[in-house]
């Protein structure tokens, strides 16, 4: 699964010039229907190709743009592996391709820029996390997508345990700074008592945070932890990754798998993005109350015109 960054989808965007065609084509994730989907690019390149032609498009621009449309086809190793839909962007420079998550109508359009309004589903709503599994014993990182079985992924300097983390010193910068206490105030948790223990946990903590942030610095996707009390509180205390959802996958994670932890994140990731439209509405009354929101398009485009627009929201399933 490919799902653009914010900017390749700016680089789409912002694209204009003739012959510009995008293609939008469902497809299985199990690669067991491929042959069929290379007929059906090969059959909506020749649709875009007499689009192509019928405007007037310069021969040049035409046999660019059949070339690297039928190179496509005939890839067969990219053939292998699919989503849910292929959307494929190209134009005399080259082509671009999206293996998306979500399953768009069958479409091919030819203009003087690129189609990405289909797009925007997957962009918006990526259904794409990481989960950590956390426990006093244990940690893992998963990558989960909606078409492809989680991964797990290798983090160097990850604690393998509570026990490990325990011999381990932190480095300046992971918030672990020795603090000044009034004289005869200072206490020391004694061994084997619960502060003691807690100070082992939260040290674990914050080794997995540290080891965590150089992969997750470029990311802006949801991380929902799975893990039990007092595991998952003290995690959240030292987290500094700013997309932490407040919803976990309660239990022990020792004792469930790769599959059935991202089977339990599904209904998470459904109530983090209701919960970012939900804002998004109640946002958006409060701006049209003030003045600051409209809904007529001749407006839109005025205020696009001189940069005074700052989130657009638009109905995917209409044209206008």
């Amino acid at each position: 699964m490919d799902i653009p960054t914010t900017a390749g989808l700016e680089s789409l965007v912002d694209w204009r010039g003739p012959g510009s065609v995008s293609i939008y084509l469902p497809t299985e994730p199990d690669g067991q229907n491929s042959e069929a989907e290379r007929i059906d690019l090969s059959n909506l390149t020749s649709d875009a190709i007499d689009q192509l032609e019928a405007a007037d498009v310069s021969r040049s621009v035409v046999s660019a743009i059949d070339e690297s449309l039928a190179d496509l086809v005939d890839d067969g190793e990219f053939w292998r592996f699919q989503a849910q839909t292929l959307a494929v962007f190209v134009n005399e420079n080259g082509l671009v391709s999206f293996r998306l998550p979500n399953r768009l109508p069958r479409a091919v359009e030819v203009s003087d820029r690129f189609y990405i309004k289909p797009l925007l589903r997957t962009f918006t709503f990526p259904q794409t996390a990481f989960v950590l599994a956390i426990s006093q014993n244990a940690v893992r990182l998963l990558s989960a997508s909606p078409d492809l079985p989680p991964t797990r992924i290798d983090i160097p300097d990850l604690p393998t345990g509570v026990s490990e983390a325990g011999g381990k010193t932190l480095t300046p910068d992971s918030g672990n700074r020795p603090r000044l206490m009034p004289r005869g105030r200072g206490h020391r948790a004694r061994p084997g008592s619960s502060g003691d223990s807690k100070l082992r946990i939260r040290q674990y903590a914050r080794q997995i945070n540290q080891a965590l942030a150089p992969l997750l610095g470029g990311h802006d996707i949801p991380l929902v932890l799975a893990g039990t009390t007092p595991m998952i509180p003290i995690y959240r205390s030292v987290n500094s990754y700013p997309h932490l959802t407040e919803d976990v996958i309660a239990g022990n994670p020792d004792t469930k798998s790769d599959a059935e932890l991202v089977a339990e994140l599904r209904p998470i990731l459904d109530r983090v993005y209701a919960d970012d439209l939900a804002n998004l509405r109640a946002l958006f009354d409060t701006r049209r109350a003030q003045g600051r929101a409209v809904t007529d398009l001749a407006d839109v485009a005025r205020a696009a015109t001189i940069g005074a627009v700052d989130t657009l929201l638009i109905d995917i399933e209409q044209s206008i």
